[in-house]
């Protein structure tokens, strides 16, 4: 089988990290320090953000690693193209009252490296997956415990009728029903998967 043709700048690929990787030239420092740095409260946005993926990747089984520029979030090992959005009612700031929840970005230019940004926004992802951190109260707020997350999940074809780049919560409780829990949201995904006779597989 022919290798597709690769950039010039083509980087190989690398084993993951394990955090105890030394920083050359930092006394003292590993990449677990990097990593304490740079997300130190899964309260912030984009680590939430980052850390619903996460879990929605633990919950397909996915083995297939996290790409930056990919125009979805979580890809399965059969090629279902996951888009993942997470909100929260407490934020690591100070707060009058909850914050109303809405997710963003559902459309999006597709980029790739021969081609850069698309022209046109568009729906990339299979199925998308509305993450929510339920706590409303700082005291007993674990962003550790999957007990504390909902999760809301639409096939493209829906979203894409609601016809927004973003949406309320309460919209998509109205399209998806009663969200699931963490253990039921395997089988939530594989039986929105609107790919012809991919469903519940």
């Amino acid at each position: 089988m022919e290798e597709p043709d690769r950039l010039p700048l083509s980087p190989p690929p690398v084993p993951p990290l394990c955090g105890d990787e030394s920083i050359v030239g930092v006394p003292d420092a590993a990449v677990v320090d990097f990593w304490r740095f740079a997300m130190p409260d899964l309260r912030m946005n984009n680590t939430r953000g980052l850390f619903a993926e996460f879990l929605v990747h633990r919950a397909v089984g996915s083995h297939r690693p996290r790409v930056e520029w990919a125009s979805h979030d979580v890809e399965t090992d059969d090629g279902l193209r996951i888009e993942v959005k997470a909100g929260a009612y407490l934020q690591a700031w100070e707060q009058r009252a909850p914050s109303p929840i809405r997710f963003g970005g559902l459309r999006a230019r597709a980029w790739s490296p021969e081609a850069g940004y698309a022209e046109a926004k568009t729906y990339n992802a299979d199925v998308y997956v509305f993450a929510v951190q339920t706590a409303r109260e700082h005291a007993g707020y674990d962003p550790l415990d999957v007990g504390q997350w909902e999760f809301s999940v639409l096939p493209r074809p829906v979203v894409a009728a609601l016809g927004s780049d973003s949406v309320s919560l309460g919209a998509v409780r109205a399209a998806a029903g009663p969200p699931v829990s963490f253990a039921a949201l395997h089988d939530r995904i594989r039986s929105a998967d609107p790919r012809p006779g991919a469903a519940g597989r």
